[in-house]
């Protein structure tokens, strides 16, 4: 139940019961919103320190499609979808954050959710940390990507030759993008709860799950990988459907992006009667002016939509990294999808189980099976054991 603001602008949404109770005594000795914030703030931190070393670095470099050029469908159907996705933008703003001020002078949870979503952005090259199994086409623009920057990253990654973001699509498409699927999640849930009223809140999001596994195998395995906007070339073909194509979709793909959204669809359907999500309990406690409030509202909000990304995608998508199929003929033979981190035109072989997973300035073995040791890098020595007089 929302806020009384107005009744007919506030979110369908179902109370999670005591447990989010602002009025209860756990509320009005703690503020858990706080701690959120202040997590939220950190991440935000983070991410604009990387962002900015990353626009003033060597890395901010354009990732070069190769000698392959993509079909001529396959350019129509990334520019016209690329330029829906940028004409969609401003529309969702407008609907979700300027429209509401307009009529009510609050800032919504969508409109919170819009912009926390377009952030999450940033954990989007991640999958690729350790090792690089999934790539973009890099015939769409891109000025490479900022893992680079990113403390510890491991996978290949050089200016002109690295994980490649297509930013006018990507930035637009994860903010409202991200959120209208929520929104439809929120939706199938409420539906289910019509037809079965008595289900309760674990088995709706078991059903969130479900259907946000099928709508992930719809969209990205069914449209937006044969369209040719990304592959997964790493993944375990015998886990995955159309294994040895380009648009081969490993199915653990369906339950890591289904945990996210499940995540966020949870975090906007599960409300309190004053229509506040689990992380702003005891918002009302924090002092200060409208400005301060909003901002520790929205730092917790995001920091749980970061939580979800990282925990139910990033985290496991690493093991799925560490333990890659080979890549298929079908994806090395088209320059656009390398990113001239391996194949054809480098001394680097694609990542293949039997051989060592490449790094950063790591000692690799090259195409005709040399053992090749970069510059300014050295053998471990042996130290000798120590022996008895």
């Amino acid at each position: 139940m929302s806020a009384p603001a107005d009744k007919k602008s506030a979110p369908v949404t179902e109370s999670i019961g005591a447990t989010a109770d602002l009025g209860s005594k756990q509320a009005k000795t703690s503020r858990p919103v706080v701690v959120w914030a202040i997590v939220g703030g950190l991440i935000l931190a983070f991410q604009i320190y990387i962002w900015v070393s990353w626009a003033v670095g060597p890395h901010f470099e354009r990732v070069p499609t190769g000698p392959s050029d993509p079909p001529t469908w396959m350019k129509i159907i990334l520019g016209t979808w690329t330029t829906v996705i940028l004409a969609g933008w401003p529309v969702g703003i407008w609907w979700f954050i300027v429209r509401p001020w307009r009529r009510e002078r609050r800032i919504t949870l969508d409109g919170m959710l819009l912009v926390a979503c377009g952030l999450l952005f940033f954990q989007d090259p991640l999958l690729n940390y350790f090792n690089t199994w999934s790539t973009y086409n890099t015939w769409m623009f891109n000025r490479g990507s900022w893992v680079a920057e990113i403390p510890g990253w491991r996978s290949y990654a050089e200016p002109g030759a690295m994980m490649a973001e297509p930013l006018l699509m990507n930035a637009a498409g994860y903010s409202y993008g991200v959120l209208l699927c929520t929104i439809l999640g929120c939706f199938v849930m409420r539906q289910a709860k019509k037809k079965w009223p008595n289900i309760n809140n674990y088995g709706l999001i078991g059903i969130l799950i479900v259907w946000t596994f099928f709508f992930d195998l719809v969209i990205e395995g069914l449209f937006l990988m044969p369209m040719g906007l990304f592959t997964y070339p790493g993944a375990i073909q015998s886990l995955s459907i159309n294994a040895g194509t380009y648009y081969q979709w490993p199915i653990y793909e369906g339950l890591m992006w289904g945990g996210v959204q499940a995540g966020l669809c949870a975090l906007r359907y599960f409300t309190d009667d004053r229509g506040r999500t689990f992380v702003e309990r005891g918002l009302e406690r924090t002092g200060g002016g409208f400005v301060r409030q909003q901002t520790t509202r929205f730092l917790a909000i995001f920091a749980a939509c970061s939580m979800f990304f990282f925990v139910c995608y990033n985290l496991p998508a690493q093991w799925f990294a560490m333990n890659a199929d080979p890549w298929p003929e079908d994806i090395q033979k088209r320059s656009y999808f390398d990113m001239g981190v391996c194949g054809d035109g480098t001394d680097r072989p694609c990542p293949h189980p039997d051989m060592p997973i490449p790094g950063r300035d790591t000692v690799y073995i090259d195409t005709e099976g040399n053992v090749v040791i970069p510059d300014g890098v050295e053998l471990p020595k042996i130290v000798p054991h120590e022996r008895g007089n």
